[in-house]
């Protein structure tokens, strides 16, 4: 029996060595990215998304409609911008984005479009877009306000 714990307690203590080393390893590798994002932003070397609108909204719709914008964007700062995620608030609303770095001064786009079936009544949706500039994440926001068909119900 002792022989077992002795045993089960070497075990445990080289997997706890190997864990803390492969740990080490990941801060090592994440605090490199991070001082490179450091050095590249202290040089001025990070892109800068500018959207032309960040808000829109469809007006007065009928329940049913899929109705779609374009968000333009431009890359006003000094290294290619990416973006890695277009993610909308919900299932309703799909999106369709630059998905090639865009260079600095070059421009992009988001498309959303937003089904208004099931929906009824005053809606604001968000779209999180997450890239590679400083601040990481920008918030594109759109409403509508739907008509639902006369004796139908609708949740929203």
């Amino acid at each position: 029996m002792l022989k077992k714990s002795v045993a089960m307690l070497a075990i445990a203590s080289l997997i706890f060595t190997v864990s803390c080393k492969e740990n080490a390893a990941l801060k090592i590798d994440e605090n490199k990215a991070k001082e490179a994002e450091i050095a590249h932003a202290e040089a001025g070397q990070v892109p800068v998304i500018k959207f032309e609108t960040m808000e829109h909204d469809f007006g007065t719709i009928k329940q049913g409609d899929k109705v779609e914008y374009v968000y333009k964007f431009t890359n006003e700062g000094a290294a290619p911008l990416v973006l890695s995620q277009v993610k909308p608030s919900c299932g309703c609303t799909t999106p369709d984005w630059t998905k090639t770095p865009v260079a600095p001064g070059e421009s992009g786009e988001i498309k959303v479009v937003f089904d208004s079936h099931g929906k009824s009544g005053k809606q604001n949706k968000t779209v999180n877009v997450h890239s590679n500039t400083e601040s990481g994440t920008d918030v594109l926001k759109f409403t509508a306000e739907i008509e639902k068909p006369e004796g139908i119900g609708a949740k929203n």
